[in-house]
């Protein structure tokens, strides 16, 4: 049986023979670890050193943290989300990881809390500082749940950062510039993006059995919990997108890949994408009536996607059918996507006129009052 230990540094030493030994170290501990890995010896080691840092983190945050992160609730998150959780709560325990439990149940705390947010504001952004925030309520919860808490302080905390990207769409001319300068790899994935709805992740995903020849079926991965399975969407291939999907080489079982023909990784694609934008001038673009310039993003493809439907005459029923939302959120995708757009503007307006119960309205034009006689003296 092979046994995956984490946390071990490896260093290298020449012996006075002029041979060279391998020494392991338990990393957090910062004990010699004897003998070679997967020995007894190396194995009682380091179980000595585990046990050496949990009695010293006992009954303080960095102990919540390493009981959060080891639970089956935790486990059952993405590996994406789980990486992202560990990265912010290290961020946390590099700064608190002291703190007793006894004061996570003062609600003094949340002060403490919040001042600590305004410092990573300050240096890494009011996003990065509200995201650490709501991993580390979403650790209270669990910890309230769990017993180890009474109460979570940090819950419904006022968030710093807001984002409303309502007015940030893809226009025609800014497709029309990316698709004549970015490379063909990332045009295909501008394309998919902008006929099925979908997520970044989820078209990264994509695989060509995902593909029948008329619709692309997938479930999302957004939702998906250890046992449970994501929402299904099956979207039908209109011309443009059937056109490309036939035409392409199908060497690789992905239908995204890079120019050698491996699926893209997240970063990757991040970056070619970046790089492509500021190619096409795509990276700080004017929008009407928002006075600073707004850099277009891969995700608002995905809003851009929702706006056509919805000016092409879909009921939100329709378009959450395709993109995938549930039905609670399609207020929010209206206000958030559809609600400011001036195609939606000018077809309300037509309607407004072509109305009959608007007649009187439409028919309205000034004119000057009559006057009594005598009141023009």
């Amino acid at each position: 049986m092979r046994i995956n230990l984490k946390g071990i540094n490896t260093t290298r030493k020449r012996l006075a023979d002029g041979s060279f030994r391998q020494y392991y170290y338990h990393r957090t501990a910062g004990t010699p670890l004897s003998g070679r890995p997967g020995s007894p010896s190396f194995i009682a080691d380091y179980e000595a050193a585990e046990r050496s840092i949990s009695e010293r983190k006992r009954g303080t945050f960095e102990s919540l943290v390493r009981d959060f992160t080891l639970s089956p609730e935790f486990a059952k998150n993405r590996p994406s989300t789980q990486k992202e959780y560990i990265r912010m709560l290290r961020k946390g325990e590099q700064n608190i990881g002291n703190m007793p439990l006894v004061a996570l149940n003062d609600p003094r705390v949340r002060q403490d809390f919040t001042d600590w947010r305004a410092d990573v504001a300050r240096t890494s952004g009011l996003r990065e500082g509200d995201n650490r925030l709501a991993v580390i309520s979403a650790m209270l919860s669990w910890g309230v749940d769990t017993g180890r808490v009474r109460q979570n302080h940090l819950l419904n905390f006022k968030r710093l950062y807001k984002s409303d990207r309502a007015e940030i769409i893809w226009l025609p001319e800014h497709v029309e510039a990316f698709m004549k300068t970015a490379p063909l790899e990332l045009q295909r994935a501008l394309i998919l993006a902008l006929h099925t709805g979908q997520r970044q992740g989820d078209l990264r995903e994509l695989r060509w059995s995902n593909y029948d020849g008329e619709y692309i079926s997938l479930r999302q991965s957004k939702g998906k919990r250890a046992g449970s399975r994501g929402r299904l969407v099956n979207v039908r291939c209109m011309a443009a997108l059937k056109s490309m999907l036939d035409e392409m080489d199908r060497s690789s079982e992905f239908i995204l890949t890079t120019k050698t023909g491996q699926p893209f990784k997240k970063r990757y694609l991040i970056k070619l994408w970046g790089e492509a934008m500021t190619a096409a001038n795509l990276d700080e673009v004017m929008f009407p009536h928002i006075d600073e310039p707004q850099e277009l993003h891969f995700h608002d493809l995905r809003g851009t996607a929702v706006t056509m439907l919805n000016e092409a005459g879909c009921s939100i029923g329709e378009i959450v059918a395709i993109t995938g939302h549930s039905l609670k959120t399609a207020a929010t995708i209206l206000d958030q996507y559809l609600a400011r757009t001036k195609h939606l503007a000018d077809s309300a307006m037509a309607k407004f006129e072509a109305s009959p119960s608007a007649q009187f309205a439409n028919r309205l034009q000034t004119k000057q009052p009559k006057t009594k006689r005598g009141d023009d003296k």
